[in-house]
């Protein structure tokens, strides 16, 4: 998989989310016609996967029971607290943090702008810890 596109409402607001709470970078920016679309991507990975984001979405109209997302691996138990905070205090967190069985891990989830669904967690066998994770 090389890239992930999204069209969204509010791509500046976006733009700035993913910046603060993903560390992604924007790597190129683009008009087609009235849309903008951005790439963003995770230094050191901009080779590796790309996120695009498109201006022109009416917005994401998230269900109750809509357990779709996003997911970034961190590299503690305390990153996944920080973003807690950090989304506690904007208004934005989804699920609070909760440890489940191998392969889950630790996470929390955070709502962007949009209304899609991002989820930070620690102790999946991917990313971060993958190494230290006993499966």
């Amino acid at each position: 998989m090389t890239h992930l596109a999204l069209h969204v409402q509010n791509l500046d607001a976006c733009i700035v989310f993913y910046q603060d709470f993903c560390q992604m970078q924007v790597i190129h920016e683009r008009s087609a016609g009235s849309q903008r679309i951005v790439w963003l991507a995770e230094a050191g990975r901009e080779h590796e996967f790309i996120f695009v984001l498109m201006s022109g979405s009416p917005g994401y109209k998230r269900n109750t029971q809509d357990y779709g997302h996003l997911g970034f691996a961190l590299a503690s138990r305390e990153a996944v607290d920080d973003i807690t905070d950090k989304a506690r205090r904007g208004g934005c967190l989804l699920w609070e943090p909760r440890q489940e069985p191998y392969p889950v891990g630790y996470y929390c989830g955070v709502l962007d702008p949009d209304g899609n669904a991002v989820e930070f967690s620690y102790g999946q066998p991917l990313g971060p810890g993958a190494e230290s994770v006993a499966g």
